[in-house]
């Protein structure tokens, strides 16, 4: 369950495919690749992890990554600073199903037009039917390492990728510097949920984990580069662990042959073209 910032993550996809949606701006990395930012007051020194909360996290963590297949929605609320100060609320939502160990489809809603992702062995697809445009790159045959390939290619993530990676807390750990167990609750989800607060070095989150599935139920983020302490919350329901799926659950749909083939793109790279000659001077 390592988090990174989900600030893109609403129109990402579509932005890859050419289609309008909100940008975001990334932090100016370091010559060793990490963000530049001082040691945010909420963690220690040295890693503080209390045991309870760890093995919350890890049980979590297991039961994830031993399902064989699985299916749930997340509704994904990002707050943005708005021109005014107060923050906005974007929200979308994405239906996720997946198979291990390459198989995954997100139907992603909300403020901007539907957009599908579909990863099928090593064939990426990236679908926006509103628009007719569908962008395919090859990848390597594991989820994991298709969506850190998307990520690559057009700058594409999930909030909700760091729960279905092979391993959720294997990849936490080496950054995670604080963890503690906050209490119970059954005010999410209708069941009865275990409350942990973790951070790492860029992120602090809380996570309401059901006590008897072991299902992550919500998770709320506060990160370092966002200033301000904007907030970013993802409900996460209809869980299905192992359902039965169709080999077509993964196949893009029919009215997709027809859509127009574009490539994947990163957004924010491109440069402004010079004019061709230089403006006159204005007249006296």
């Amino acid at each position: 369950m390592k988090a990174v910032h989900p600030a893109a993550a609403l129109a990402v996809v579509l932005f890859a495919l050419g289609a309008q949606g909100a940008g975001a701006t990334e932090v100016p990395a370091t010559p060793s690749g990490k963000a530049e930012a001082t040691r945010p007051g909420w963690t220690p020194e040295a890693q503080v992890l209390e045991a309870k909360a760890v093995a919350v996290l890890k049980a979590a963590s297991a039961r994830l990554a031993s399902a064989r297949a699985l299916s749930f929605s997340a509704v994904i609320a990002d707050e943005a600073q708005s021109r005014l100060g107060p923050p906005l609320l974007y929200a979308s939502r994405s239906d996720v199903v997946l198979q291990r160990p390459d198989r995954l489809r997100v139907v992603t809603t909300g403020a901007a037009p539907r957009s599908d992702l579909y990863i099928n062995g090593t064939k990426l697809s990236a679908y926006v039917p509103a628009d007719g445009l569908l962008a395919q790159a090859t990848v390597p045959p594991t989820i994991d390492g298709a969506l850190e390939a998307a990520h690559h290619l057009a700058h594409i993530y999930f909030p909700f990728a760091d729960l279905i990676v092979a391993d959720p807390y294997g990849d936490l750990a080496p950054d995670l510097r604080l963890a503690f167990y906050i209490g119970k609750s059954e005010a999410v989800g209708g069941v009865a949920t275990d409350m942990v607060a973790y951070a790492t070095d860029e992120v602090f989150i809380q996570a309401w984990i059901g006590v008897e599935d072991k299902l992550p139920r919500r998770l709320r983020a506060i990160y370092l580069m966002d200033g301000g302490n904007l907030r970013h919350e993802m409900e996460l329901s209809a869980w299905k662990i192992n359902p039965q799926l169709p080999a077509s659950t993964f196949t893009l749909p029919a009215a997709a042959r027809n859509a127009k083939p574009i490539p994947f793109e990163r957004p924010g790279l491109s440069v402004p073209t010079p004019p061709a000659k230089a403006a006159p001077a204005p007249q006296k």
